[in-house]
């Protein structure tokens, strides 16, 4: 895979160098400008065809969109469960959830997926695709491009504003060809080509921000089942959205699904511009695999095969550097006295792992053959229940069963630490989204750790086969597979699925659980602002999963106070003391009362010669880190902190726009710095007149460090690009706070 930093035209189907080019006839400003409702020069604003959430966002979204003062739905919304459907931590509290979801499309006019029917994108995918749409949902592998539509992942607070008629605004972002040619090789999967394109990216931040647009040749050598498992993980690509040519495959996905007035031939115009681009011959992927913990640790099987003690010597090194000694990862053990690599675990699961094709080629290789009766074990999640009827009338199930493995209901678990996690030091392969520290359940806190690399499925059931041994799917697939005729049962969801879009009931009452909280009232931004870094983070990355942990902790993710007491409790486990500290001085304040370090901390700043009236400043609490937010859409990575009494992040970037997003949305000032060596845990930061800063659009307020030695010096700090909605929003404390004002 080549990354070609040059600016490119589709001429006669290929790309050619252009030292001006025009996004305009791109796929993605097609469908882009089709749901502008502004038109200005350099900003969309955009209202979207659909929503989607889960069972861990969508009682937030429901209940700010509620205060905020909706009265219906005013676009179709699928509130799937598929994410705390199992109901096996916290008594009743995640049925109430799904209880609230039903009531609320009842009420509302929304559409429900009872637990176990489908995963999210599942669902979006056969039920709410079409060519030239768009979906924004809360989950950040909300991707639909290869389907035609451009799907986007973003917090909670983007979802609520569409949910009051607001629109989505983004600065018109940057356009990258990934221009597809060759056929893959027989062995190789959709993980695989997922896998090379996030390893070949995602450092360099080559597509951060940006649209993903695929189209050449080599697409049509691809069923849809594979281009939608290399699209959904785009994604850890830190791209913005993706969208892709459709063809007669695509026409026949929509045909076999009963939806055949989703489909539209999409291709870029001729002459189309992109900023970048990149060479995909799909010949030269190979079996990948994904190291411990982050997808873009990618490198092909047989490399790690011919030097394991290297590869996995640095994969394990690497870790621990990031566990900070709290456990250590050990993945040497796992290479045997014949050089071979022993796993104990694999998953086929999830949007990515889980669809019908992944599934028929892991059961056709495990065919006559079994995973034996050791420490390896196997377990198998399709992505709905119309694949899982499908795989069971064509004898998969039967087939996955008898060699051994276990198979399970539609369930995201395990991509999130919900469900198999592993024991522990355990090794473990999954085709899923992600293998971020953790987020398969361990709880390092408590002395315990195990790895997940990331392969695909065709490469865990040829490891299966050999019950443990690190196997590359192109040692024992010789033959392009060819998987029996999909058949889709439309009559699965017409028996189960609730769809009341259009037919809002306005009197019926929502069903409330005991867990189920109203998010608590926030400030609104003084003009001035002192606040307290209570963590200090220098790790390269930190992902909302050391944000906010995944896992069990999402039982708790309707009730905003009980969630946010996980707040950083992997990566800084005294985080919410200090936070909550920090909040008890500011309550201290409002009543008249200041303790000594403050009134230390205005006699440093007033030596400096800076006025501060303390008593009319909101005080807060801080978090730095290099480049937060990498992962998940969830926007309780910004709002727990905001709970807590956080007021800003210090960066030296923010690793997507979501996680950025979720922090304006919930009034935490989101600066950058580039002189982050000044900071230190413990010391206090002043911003003086921010609000006016913000009302002025000066994106590089005043600020002074008063260190802990009573040291003061200013400090370079900067908000970046801000659309005027956001600052109104920063400046009201919240995006409640904002709709509220605006209702009296």
């Amino acid at each position: 895979m080549k990354l070609c930093n040059e600016k490119v035209i589709l001429k006669e189907g290929k790309p050619v160098p252009s030292s001006a080019i025009d996004r305009e006839g791109t796929m993605a400003y097609q469908i882009l400008n089709g749901h502008d409702v502004r038109h200005d020069e350099g900003s969309f604003h955009l209202k979207y065809d659909s929503l989607t959430s889960h069972d861990i966002t969508y009682v937030g979204i429901i209940q700010t969109a509620r205060a905020s003062g909706m009265k219906k739905f005013p676009m179709p919304y699928v509130l799937t469960n598929c994410h705390n459907s199992l109901c096996a931590v916290g008594g009743t509290i995640n049925e109430d959830d799904h209880q609230f979801a039903l009531s609320a499309a009842h009420k509302y006019g929304g559409i429900y997926v009872p637990p176990c029917l489908a995963v999210i994108h599942s669902y979006n995918r056969e039920m709410m695709s079409g060519c030239g749409r768009m979906i924004l949902g809360s989950d950040s592998h909300t991707r639909y491009g290869a389907l035609g539509t451009m799907g986007v992942g973003e917090g909670g607070g983007e979802l609520a504003k569409q949910l009051v008629g607001r629109t989505y605004d983004m600065k018109k972002p940057q356009v990258v060809l990934v221009y597809v040619t060759g056929k893959l090789k027989p062995g190789v999967g959709p993980q695989d080509v997922a896998l090379d394109l996030v390893a070949s990216t995602y450092a360099s931040g080559f597509v951060k921000n940006k649209v993903l647009e695929f189209a050449g040749p080599g697409i049509a050598s691809l069923s849809q089942d594979f281009r939608n498992g290399i699209d959904v993980m785009t994604t850890e690509t830190t791209c913005w959205s993706s969208i892709w040519e459709t063809d007669e495959t695509t026409k026949e996905y929509f045909d076999i699904h009963g939806r055949p007035e989703a489909y539209r031939k999409l291709k870029p115009a001729e002459g189309a511009g992109y900023d970048a681009w990149i060479d995909l011959d799909l010949s030269k992927v190979e079996c990948m695999i994904a190291l411990p913990m982050h997808p873009s640790y990618a490198l092909p099987i047989h490399e790690l095969q011919k030097d394991p003690e290297k590869y996995l010597g640095e994969a394990q090194e690497r870790a621990n550097k990031q566990l900070g000694g709290k456990v250590k990862m050990d993945l040497l053990s796992k290479i045997g006295s014949d050089g071979k690599i022993r796993v104990d675990q694999g998953v086929i699961a999830g949007c990515s792992g889980g669809t019908y094709e992944n599934i028929c080629a892991a059961a056709e290789i495990l065919k006559d053959g079994n995973t034996g009766n050791g420490e390896f074990k196997m377990s198998v999640y399709p992505d709905s229940m119309p694949t899982c009827k499908a795989l069971v009338d064509n004898g998969a199930v039967s087939t996955l069963i008898t060699s051994g493995a276990v198979f399970r209901e539609a369930f995201c678990g395990p991509c999130f630490g919900a469900g198999d996690t592993p024991a522990n030091n355990e090794f473990s392969i999954r085709h899923s989204t992600r293998n971020f520290p953790n987020r398969e359940g361990s709880k390092p806190g408590e002395g315990q750790i195990a790895g997940v690399a990331l392969m695909d499925a065709r490469s865990i059931a040829a490891t299966a086969r050999n019950q443990g041994v690190l196997t590359a799917a192109d040692e024992v697939v010789s033959e392009e597979e060819k998987a029996p005729a999909y058949v889709f049962d439309a009559g699965i969801y017409e028996h189960r699925v609730y769809n009341g879009w259009g037919r809002a009931e306005e009197n019926y009452p929502l069903r409330f659980g005991p867990n189920i909280k109203d998010w608590p009232q926030q400030p609104v931004l003084t003009d001035d602002l002192l606040v307290k870094v209570v963590s200090y983070i220098t790790d390269p990355v930190t992902t909302t999963d050391e944000l906010i942990p995944s896992g069990e902790t999402s039982s708790y993710r309707s009730n905003p106070l009980r969630l946010a007491e996980f707040t950083l409790s992997r990566r800084d486990p005294a985080y919410v003391g200090k936070a909550k500290a920090v909040a008890k001085l500011n309550e201290e304040r409002k009543n008249g009362s200041l303790d000594e370090e403050l009134k230390s901390v205005c006699a440093s700043l007033q030596a400096a010669n800076v006025t501060v009236n303390v008593k009319d400043t909101i005080i807060g609490s801080a978090i730095y880190a290099n480049k937060p937010g990498d992962g998940s859409a969830r926007e309780q990575a910004a709002s727990c902190q905001r709970v807590l009494g956080g007021a800003a992040n210090f960066a030296r970037e923010y690793a997507t726009k979501r996680y950025r997003s979720n922090l304006i949305n919930w009034g935490v000032l989101p600066f950058v710095t580039d002189e982050p060596e000044k900071l230190a845990e413990g010391d206090w930061v002043f911003l003086k007149d921010i609000r006016k800063a913000l009302e002025e659009k000066n994106d590089d307020p005043c600020a002074w460090i008063i260190h802990k030695d009573g040291n003061t010096e200013s400090f370079s700090v900067h908000l970046g690009e801000l659309e005027p909605e956001e600052r109104e929003i920063l400046e009201d404390g919240c995006l409640i706070n904002h709709y509220r004002k605006e209702q009296k």
